[in-house]
């Protein structure tokens, strides 16, 4: 089933939202970092958030998922909001965006 372009819509809002969840020891947002693997958005408007950490161990996940949550909730079409976090592919530096590299000075 093809997603229509509200879910797109709402998928894009989400990408967007997250934005605002900075990773409080790197002080860049989860998705410059290339920490979000995927959003799904049911028919109902659950959002399920595949991301991982930098690092398997990291005490932040409850604190990321707490943001995450925090953050979708202020959407309103968004019902219930789902984090899981994967360890595969495992993060690298290259998932990085640009901003985030010359962010953290690793820029060439």
């Amino acid at each position: 089933m093809a997603e229509n372009s509200s879910t797109e819509e709402l998928k894009d809002r989400v990408l967007e939202a997250l934005e605002d969840v900075i990773d409080p020891e790197l002080g860049v947002d989860i998705v410059n970092l290339g920490l979000v693997y995927g959003v799904d958005i049911d028919e109902e408007n659950n959002v399920i958030i595949n991301m991982t950490l930098t690092f398997m161990g990291c005490p932040l996940s409850a604190s990321l998922s707490y943001d995450v949550k925090r953050t979708l909730g202020e959407i309103e079409e968004i019902n219930q909001v789902e984090v899981n976090f994967v360890w595969d592919p495992p993060w690298t530096k290259e998932r990085m965006s640009r901003y985030a590299r010359i962010a953290l000075g690793l820029s060439e």
